[in-house]
């Protein structure tokens, strides 16, 4: 026993205290774990848990994507509900296999099988939540004009498509994997326009966004993600059917 743990225990009492220390990253790893552990695994456990759904399990998501996936008041944790399932299994297994990197997601979904991150695909681009109370912009005017003439108009003399040419004029996405872009906050969109351009994000090749977003000033990323959080949910945030929309260019992502 290290002298550390003895101290431990001796200034705060029963040992359980000592957990007490543990960083909040941690215990929300810890709950997540449990909440994803197979089936199989938890049988010997006492009755009286939760029911064993999807529902149930998917609830240690909540501290981060909210009870629905409809979102948090927390700038880089992303909505979830009512994306297309393609899109979010990729991102589940780019987690898993190392190409998307965020460490408690990639330890999370380390070994959890293709099956598995499917049924939780599913489950959150079926979910309907209301949306959060949206924050009002602090960006300028012209910014805010700027980026909306990104996404809809976007900029040929840098290379760059209208965003509502491949997530749809509603900007809720297309199936079955280009994303809504509505209902984020625009630090998170900016981080991940950033994460495209400097290759911490990375998609199945030819990897469009990275074209994109390598495409795109600092200013310009600045000015789209304000824009595009500046813009309410629509009624209904369902994405537009496959081939509903001609894409501009080849996206791996994207099945033709």
């Amino acid at each position: 026993m290290s002298f550390r743990s003895v101290s431990c225990r001796r200034q705060i009492g029963p040992a359980r205290l000592c957990a007490r220390s543990a960083g909040p990253l941690v215990r929300l790893i810890l709950l997540i774990a449990l909440a994803l552990c197979p089936t199989g695994l938890l049988r010997a456990q006492p009755t009286g848990h939760p029911p064993d759904t999807m529902e149930a399990r998917l609830m240690a998501c909540a501290a981060c994507h909210g009870t629905q996936g409809q979102g948090t008041n927390n700038d880089y944790f992303p909505r979830l509900a009512g994306k297309p399932a393609g899109y979010l299994m990729n991102q589940l297994v780019a987690f898993r296999d190392g190409r998307r990197r965020y460490p408690p997601m990639n330890y999370l979904l380390e070994y959890i099988p293709d099956a598995y991150l499917q049924k939780m695909a599913e489950y959150f681009s079926a979910l309907r939540p209301p949306p959060l109370q949206q924050a009002v912009s602090d960006a300028s005017p012209a910014l805010l004009t700027r980026g909306e003439t990104i996404v809809k108009q976007g900029d040929a003399k840098q290379g760059v498509p209208p965003c509502s040419h491949c997530h749809g004029s509603a900007l809720t996405g297309m199936g079955p994997a280009i994303p809504g872009l509505v209902g984020l906050h625009a630090s998170y969109i900016s981080a991940q326009l950033g994460a495209f351009r400097y290759g911490t994000r990375t998609a199945a090749e030819p990897d469009c966004m990275q074209v994109v977003a390598a495409s795109l000033t600092e200013s310009d990323v600045s000015a789209v993600a304000a824009y595009l959080a500046s813009l309410p949910i629509p009624a209904d945030p369902s994405p537009v059917a496959h081939g509903t929309l001609p894409m501009p260019m080849a996206c791996g992502s994207e099945p033709n």
